[in-house]
């Protein structure tokens, strides 16, 4: 049995990203800032600093992020 491959919208906020794209988000109430590592179809792969991973408690300097919870940052790209 197969599945047809169904196209999903892509919304124009998700079309507008870009890779090292600056954005912030909040995770464990701490304000994260990082730059668009992948996108993906739901969220994205965001590179941090060392220091906002320890402050997360990340595993390491990239973390997933879901297109619903960042904002673009000022000055767009690293």
């Amino acid at each position: 049995m197969t599945f047809q491959k169904h196209e999903k919208e892509v919304s124009a906020f998700v079309q507008a990203r870009k890779i090292r794209e600056k954005i912030t988000f909040t995770r464990r109430d701490v304000e994260v800032e990082g730059a668009i590592f992948k996108i993906l179809e739901n969220s994205c792969i965001v590179e941090i600093s060392q220091e906002d991973a320890k402050k997360i408690g990340a595993a390491s300097t990239l973390t997933v992020v879901s297109h619903k919870n960042y904002q673009v940052a000022d000055g767009s790209t690293l």
